[in-house]
Parts: structure tokens; C-alpha cells; sequence
């Protein structure tokens, strides 16, 4: 399923200031792609202690969407922006959203920075692993101004990761780092196929500046690194994981530690973008 091209972005905020930093980031993917971002607030008087206030929450709920909108106007004021309250979890209101969603964001619940701990039920690992569209994580601290990032292991989902990566650095006119990495077990042969398949997709977007980077070693240590310098990482969600999981080990590691904001791109088919 090819994600929508219609649909705006949606963006999960909640009451932290490292939720308005994920709003400037959805906003300004917004503005690249000329979407509506949707502001959606979540409560869930389940995980709330004692009795639901009268009318407290309710007013804390708007006043959290007009300090978002605020946002969005000083940061991305070509932006239209619509916003939603909804009662219950959080990663479901989303994971609701998303079939008709062009982008989903929320942050990362500060994962990045513990880099020794791994996260067993932070939102966003559920709803990139469980969402029909792709899904942007933001992080606390701004990226830096570098390439944009895509791992590409040949497999299918990759192959719709970097068209994804590709339409992504034209939009923001951004230059593309394509990384394959060569696990040591799998020999030193080099096959090209980075090469082919970027020189491929670059045909469609002309106004890209891509480079291929083939290295042999972890991928999840080689894309972590290369993380650090760019200003967006994408990976595609499937990949090496175990059995049953819906994110690949590669992923799984981005997600949990890239300091870089990351796309997990999900629903999106091969040839996606228009590469205008």
C-alpha cells in the first residue's frame, strides 16, 4: 500500500517543551511537502490518578493545541493547522489516524538520551512498529544541518526507503547520503547494487546530490554513527529483527538511539514520490 498523497501530517503533542521541539519538526516536514499538519492531544483518565477534574483537563488540553498552534505560526506560518482532543491512549488515537495520515510524528519520550537503556514500551517503538503510515520521531535537541540518511540492504522495503529518502532530500533541498553496509560473515564483495539502485532512483529526482557509501561492518553501528551528522535518518521498518517483530534489529537501534530525527518509513510502495 502506497502511503497517501493526500493527508496532512500528523503530529502527537503532549504538555513537554520536547513536545513543541517535535512540533517544529513536524511543522517544517509540513512546509517541505505542502501539507496541513493536524495537532492531536490525547488524555487517558485511565493512567490519571484520583477522580477526572471538572473541566481542568479539558481547559489544560486547549490551552496545550493553542500553545502548539502558536508554534507552528512563529516557525512554519504557511502551514494550515487544524487541531483534535481525544479522550483515552495516546498510541491508539494515532494508530487511528494513520491509515489516512501522510506522516505521523511524535517524540522520541527522551530515548536518545539514555544511549544505555533500550525502551520496552515508549510510544513511539509502538506506533512505528504498528502504524500504515510512515513515522517521524523527533528528538529533544535540533539536528544538526547535514545529509539526509538512508540505510539500503537491497531488500524491497529498502528500495522504498531510499525513493522515500529521495523524495524527502528534494523537498527540502537537502543533500543524500546512501549508506549499504556489509556484515563481515557475508565476504568483501561489493555488487554495486547501492549504486544501481540510486542511480535508478535519482532519475526521478534530478534535483537531488546523492552519494553512495558501501562499508563493511554492523549496519547498526555504521548507520548509528553516520547519524550524528545528519539532519534526518530514514530506515525502512522491516529488516533483520526476530520473528514477530514488526521493526527490524537496524530500526529498532535507530529509533532507540539516533540522535538524528528518524523516519521509519511504513505503507509506502517502492516507487513512491512524485519527484516533483
Amino acid at each position: 500500500m502506497a502511503a497517501p498523497s493526500h493527508g496532512a501530517v500528523v503530529v502527537g503533542v503532549g504538555r513537554s517543551e520536547a513536545d513543541l521541539t517535535v512540533v517544529r519538526t513536524a511543522a517544517a516536514e509540513a512546509a517541505a511537502h505542502d501539507r496541513p499538519l493536524h495537532l492531536l492531544h490525547a488524555f487517558n483518565w485511565a493512567t490519571t490518578p484520583g477522580p477526572a477534574p471538572a473541566g481542568g483537563t479539558r481547559t489544560d488540553a486547549e490551552n496545550v493545541l493553542e500553545h502548539a498552534g502558536q508554534v507552528v505560526a512563529e516557525c512554519a506560518p504557511q502551514v494550515p493547522v487544524s487541531g483534535r482532543i481525544v479522550e483515552g491512549s495516546p498510541v491508539e488515537a494515532l494508530l487511528r489516524v494513520a491509515d489516512t495520515a501522510f506522516l505521523i510524528a511524535l517524540g522520541d519520550g527522551g530515548m536518545s538520551a539514555h544511549p544505555d537503556r533500550v525502551p520496552a514500551d515508549t510510544p513511539a517503538v509502538d506506533v512505528a512498529a504498528r502504524a500504515g503510515c510512515p513515522v517521524l520521531v523527533g528528538r529533544t535537541e535540533p539536528a544538526p544541518p547535514g545529509p539526509l540518511l538512508v540505510g539500503f540492504d537491497g531488500s524491497p522495503s529498502s528500495q522504498a526507503a531510499l525513493g522515500y529518502a529521495f523524495d524527502c532530500a528534494q523537498h527540502r533541498g537537502a543533500r543524500l547520503l546512501a549508506v549499504r553496509v556489509i556484515e563481515p560473515e557475508a565476504g568483501d564483495r561489493d555488487d554495486g547494487r547501492l549504486e544501481e539502485a540510486v542511480t535508478r532512483t535519482a532519475l526521478r529526482y534530478p534535483r537531488v546530490a546523492a552519494d553512495c557509501e558501501t562499508v563493511h561492518g554492523d549496519p547498526k553501528s555504521v548507520l548509528l554513527d553516520r547519524s550524528r551528522a545528519a539532519q534526518l535518518a530514514v530506515v525502512a521498518a522491516w529488516g533483520d529483527g526476530p520473528i514477530g517483530s514488526t521493526l527490524g534489529a537496524v530500526s529498532q537501534s535507530l529509533l532507540y538511539h539516533s540522535p538524528a530525527p528518524l523516519i521509519v518509513v511504513r505503507g509506502v510502495a517502492a516507487d513512491a514520490g512524485d519527484g516533483s
